[in-house]
């Protein structure tokens, strides 16, 4: 990859939200203002944590970094929730592993 390409990288809402508070809301444009408002209303996981869930995810159960992310953005409740976003039909998830997933997210959700 040349220097003048940028590369792509799927953000969860709470990276999203750290990253536009780290600017300081007073220099944020419009778009900006209302993406903040949107994460702020709609992040279920601490930023950090977040970050860890997505690697945890992808590392010891082999969902694709765009899955993990979702899963972390919208913390599923149930195994049935879980199911929508692995609903590819590529790779057949053992239903412990559905479980324990479900449950790591429980831990990890913010309650507002």
């Amino acid at each position: 990859m040349s220097q003048d390409e940028l590369g792509e990288k799927s953000l969860t809402l709470s990276q999203v939200k750290k990253t536009l508070e780290s600017i300081g809301e007073e220099n944020l444009d419009q778009f900006q203002r209302r993406t903040l408002d949107y994460v702020n209303r709609f992040t279920k996981i601490e930023p950090d944590k977040a970050e860890e869930l997505v690697a945890l995810f992808v590392n010891e159960y082999e969902l694709d970094e765009v899955e993990a992310v979702q899963i972390v953005n919208c913390v599923p409740e149930t195994v049935d929730e879980l199911r929508v976003f692995l609903a590819g039909g590529r790779k057949i998830i053992e239903i412990k592993k559905l479980e324990k997933i479900v449950a790591i997210l429980n831990e990890n959700r913010i309650l507002k």
